[in-house]
């Protein structure tokens, strides 16, 4: 008599807690930096709040700086300054 196990397939259960050191090559766009596309070698990008895409081949890349920013515009302006100044004082 041949009895088999039940079990469930789980990816979950022999995966590797998350290294981003062993990711391997991740594409960004850097900021302030000569960036090449990595499809056509180009040096020319539109930017975007969290993409850069090339201009010639159309490759988007993330941006390095995107995650600290997110989707909103930073508001910029202090209490007393002449950016801001609330309304009745003086």
């Amino acid at each position: 008599m041949v009895v088999k196990e039940s079990t469930m397939f789980s990816i979950e259960a022999r995966r590797d807690p998350f290294n981003p050191s062993v990711r391997g090559y991740h594409a960004v766009y850097h900021d302030g930096e000569v960036n090449h596309c990595p499809g056509c070698g180009r040096t020319h990008w539109h930017i975007g709040r969290l993409l850069a895409e090339c201009a010639f081949c159309a490759t988007a890349l993330p941006l390095r700086e995107a995650h600290r920013h997110g989707q909103a515009p930073t508001i910029v302006g202090r209490f007393g300054s002449a950016l801001y100044q609330p309304i009745g004082c003086a």
